[in-house]
């Protein structure tokens, strides 16, 4: 959200670290590779949302990490994608409370400038979720736009690695070399998800 509601995304990523933010808040392994087994083709999965909870939940998204001049956020990693694809897997039990959040976000939207979210300029929208910053729901959508934008791409975000990218993680490597290793050095970004390697992907089988 922006700099002058209560949670910005410079304090958003000061809060995660480049480090935390790059595995925060997965699901247990379990149930991530048992999400993988049954939703492979994870592109190609139709959402579980309606089309307008979609297009409700793809601005939510779209203004807790927003798109600034520091970079892209949460719409260019397909945060939205990502939920909605979970939430016809792992994330089936929250989809009631979705159901009711994006339902109560649209209410309020309505009742401040009588628009929906989607058509409100982006300052109305912040003011929007801020009134709803306290519930259940906002910390339940906020963390799973966290995951969608900076988690391994293999679960359905952080499309091209934007969320990465925006926190300078570098990726999974197997190695570290002695240049690596210098203080200060900049490792190479390894634009690769981790089921990428073998010793990873032969869990998910």
């Amino acid at each position: 959200m922006t700099s002058e509601t209560p949670v910005s995304r410079r304090e958003l990523l000061r809060r995660l670290g480049i480090a935390g933010a790059a595995v925060l808040s997965l699901p247990a392994f379990d149930r991530v590779l048992a999400f993988q087994r049954d939703s492979a083709k994870a592109a190609i999965i139709a959402g579980a949302l309606n089309p307008t909870e979609a297009e409700t939940l793809a601005a939510v998204c779209a203004r807790i990490i927003p798109t600034d001049q520091s970079g892209p956020g949460a719409a260019e990693a397909r945060a939205a994608e990502y939920i909605d694809r979970a939430l016809g897997g792992w994330l089936a039990p929250s989809r009631d409370a979705y159901t009711a959040g994006l339902a109560d976000i649209e209410s309020a939207a309505r009742a401040r400038a009588g628009h929906r979210f989607i058509h409100l300029a982006p300052a109305e929208q912040d003011a929007v979720l801020t009134t709803l910053e306290q519930t259940p729901f906002f910390a339940l959508v906020r963390a799973h736009t966290i995951q969608g934008t900076f988690s391994d791409p293999a679960y359905g975000g952080n499309a091209n690695f934007v969320g990465w990218d925006l926190i300078g993680y570098p990726g999974v490597r197997l190695n570290v070399t002695a240049a690596d290793q210098h203080m200060g050095a900049a490792a190479k970004p390894v634009r690769r998800s981790a089921y990428d390697y073998a010793m990873f992907a032969a869990g998910a089988h």
